[in-house]
């Protein structure tokens, strides 16, 4: 059972006992993250789990207070996330024709000699034939990575490991967009590295924020997200990379950039205008499938025997019998349809969404799988979240993306790769719904 469920069930018993009474005022998140020496982001979950038992009602400007009674919910409203009715959380996207796609590339797999060869110890510099292969899947208009700098992981989330592991000292300093992929928090904590939120604009991170944190304490690395960045779907322009670049050959600091939402943009990334400061990670769990994937980093040359000691060390190597498969979807042009069909679904998936959230705001590229909404007023992220799961859609909030101690945006992101396609519309359309109807649960601090 997860630690929030299992304090939010002692709030429960508290209120059940009659400790806590109809109309008592919980104290505010943050106190009461101290008070449980708990993270506030543990808090809020807590929080929206006792609203989501109708526990609690949150009111405007007052605060959080013990609801006359319990509200009776199906068993499958009292389980926890995971198994959605709706999912707008998770940002994986499986096309209907996709295995049927996939299995004519993968027919002659049950072969004898081919299983001996997948089964087979491989390295994390893969071969010469592979590294080839899959320089071409990462080809983007202006830029193809040398195939000799390409090393395999097991996938993206240990790729951006094992390039922060290479590039940042254990207790050093990372500078990251200070709304950022929120696993990188957890790779962070892990290793031992300080996460710097670095201020944004609508072009992306800014370099100035990038030199004040660099001549407060040195930055040992960046990690960012310059297209089609998760949450907030911006891409940024050409002449921001390049001064993200030139920065960053200025400092001799080193960005990790990560690529994984490349595939269904264009625009050239950081590497191609830094590449000895630039350290690119992708993957295939988005252009193919999360449970069959590969990743990758495209590395300057003299991190290349630090980052292979990384991935063997830390186990984070690619599977010979992944690699096989995805050797074989990429020679034959499975991977170029899968990523063809895709670019054309998450258009869809935007227009979409446009339509059924017209009126609200909402920041989005045309092009991604995902939009960041901002909420009216008399909504809270939290509150909304918890609202949302309560008609079966599972939604993320913005605290989850946000780095610094400060208030995050009253905002939550949409992740619209999932659901069938119809399903999605009738989500969007509930979530209109709620934002335009004036109901309010909030968790005011």
């Amino acid at each position: 059972m997860a630690a929030y469920v299992a304090l939010a069930d002692r709030l429960a018993e508290e209120i059940a006992e009659g400790r806590l009474k109809p109309g008592d005022r919980l104290p505010p998140q943050r106190q009461f993250a101290y008070e449980r020496g708990i993270a506030v982001s543990t808090a809020s979950r807590i929080y929206t789990e006792l609203l989501r038992r109708g526990l609690v009602v949150g009111e405007v400007g007052r605060g959080t207070f013990v609801s006359g009674q319990p509200r009776q919910l199906p068993a499958a409203a009292m389980r926890e996330p995971g198994n959605p009715g709706v999912d707008l959380e998770f940002n994986f996207a499986i096309l209907p024709e996709q295995s049927a796609l996939m299995a004519k590339s993968l027919s002659t797999l049950n072969d004898p000699e081919a299983l001996q060869i997948a089964l087979s110890p491989i390295s994390s510099a893969g071969t010469a034939a592979a590294r080839r292969l899959f320089a071409g899947i990462l080809r983007r208009e202006g830029w193809e990575p040398a195939p000799d700098t390409l090393l395999f992981t097991s996938g993206g989330r240990q790729s951006i490991a094992a390039a922060m592991a290479t590039l940042v000292p254990t207790g050093g300093r990372c500078g990251v967009e200070a709304i950022t992929y929120p696993l990188v928090k957890g790779i962070a904590a892990r290793l031992g590295v300080t996460l710097v939120p670095l201020a944004i604009d609508e072009a992306g991170v800014r370099p100035d924020a990038i030199e004040k944190a660099h001549r407060e304490t040195r930055l040992s690395a960046l990690y960012l997200q310059p297209t089609l960045h998760n949450p907030l779907g911006m891409t940024m322009p050409a002449e921001r990379r390049r001064a993200i670049a030139r920065l960053a050959e200025t400092l001799g600091i080193t960005v990790i950039e990560d690529a994984i939402y490349g595939f269904l943009a264009d625009e050239p990334p950081l590497a191609a205008f830094a590449p000895e400061h630039c350290m690119l990670v992708d993957g295939l769990s988005k252009r193919v499938a999360p449970g069959l994937t590969l990743g990758f980093v495209s590395t300057p040359p003299r991190f290349r025997e630090t980052l292979m000691a990384a991935i063997r060390a830390c186990g984070w190597m690619a599977s010979g019998h992944a690699t096989m498969i995805m050797e074989r979807m990429a020679a034959d042009g499975t991977i170029a349809e899968l990523v063809k069909r895709k670019r054309e679904d998450a258009r869809r998936r935007q227009r979409a969404a446009a339509e059924c959230l017209a009126g609200l705001q909402i920041q989005a590229d045309p092009r991604a799988y995902h939009l960041w909404l901002t909420l009216p007023e008399h909504w809270r992220s939290e509150a909304f979240v918890a609202a949302a799961a309560r008609r079966g859609i599972t939604l993320t909030p913005s605290s989850a993306f946000a780095v610094g101690a400060g208030h995050a945006p009253n905002a939550v992101r949409l992740a619209l790769a999932a659901p069938p396609f119809e399903q999605l519309q009738e989500a969007l359309r509930t979530l209109a719904r709620m934002l335009h109807a004036r109901e309010t649960y909030d968790f005011s601090e």
